[in-house]
């Protein structure tokens, strides 16, 4: 089973940045389509950014033009550039495959306030 780790979270103010890293400890991570989630505090966990193993990205509409999803298959490091933050994108960041095919990491924390 592949293990993630997430990193890369803070608190940030309204309108600053931060990038996220995710870490797979295997190989493989290099033929999947991976992703980055979210969950919000009382909300449910939903995806955020998507990238395929070529480099093909998507995202939802909430963060189209703010976030960068991208990946180095050579290091097996997924990456979530984040700009202009806005409040409601506070909670906590997972990464996984975009079928949510392996276990989930411990999340890192990002908190969007002023």
């Amino acid at each position: 089973q592949v293990q993630l780790v997430e990193s890369g979270g803070g608190l940030v103010q309204p309108g600053g940045s931060l990038r996220l890293s995710c870490a797979a400890s295997a190989s493989i991570f290099n033929i999947y389509t991976m992703a980055w989630y979210r969950q919000a505090p009382g909300k449910q966990r939903e995806l955020v950014a998507q990238i395929s193993p070529s480099g093909y990205t998507e995202s939802v509409d909430s963060v189209k033009g703010r976030f960068t999803i991208s990946r180095d298959n050579a290091k097996n490091t997924l990456y979530l550039e984040m700009n202009t933050l806005k409040p409601d994108d506070t909670g906590v960041y997972y990464c996984n495959t975009a079928l949510m095919q392996w276990n989930w990491g411990q999340g890192t924390q990002v908190t969007v306030s002023s």
